[in-house]
């Protein structure tokens, strides 16, 4: 049975996501950190990603974004006891959580 490596899937995905990403810290900053779960030195590195270096980082064998919170996760899906709420909590509780690095 061959298993699939989705690698070009993935790497599609980063691609994507670090093309966002430069898009909307350039725009506005301390929106697109929140938004994005970084904080400034991975802004840093993002937003001075040349295209060469970005699509290398892309091709990482792993997703470079990754939700490791069920309750966030469950919350942003409309689980919850009142669905209209549940994305404003998931921000609150977003905002509260330290934030987390890519792994270099």
């Amino acid at each position: 049975m061959k298993r699939p490596d989705f690698q070009a899937e993935i790497k599609e995905l980063n691609l994507a996501y670090l093309m966002l990403a430069q898009q909307m810290l350039r725009s506005d900053r301390e929106t697109a950190m929140f938004r994005l779960g970084i904080d400034m030195d991975v802004a840093d590195l993002i937003e001075g990603l040349s295209s060469a270096k970005l699509v290398k980082m892309a091709s990482s064998q792993m997703l470079l974004f990754r939700f490791d919170d069920a309750l966030l996760a469950g919350l942003l899906a409309g689980k919850g006891r009142d669905e209209t709420s549940s994305s404003l909590h998931a921000a609150i509780l977003a905002a509260g959580k330290p934030v987390k690095r890519l792994a270099g």
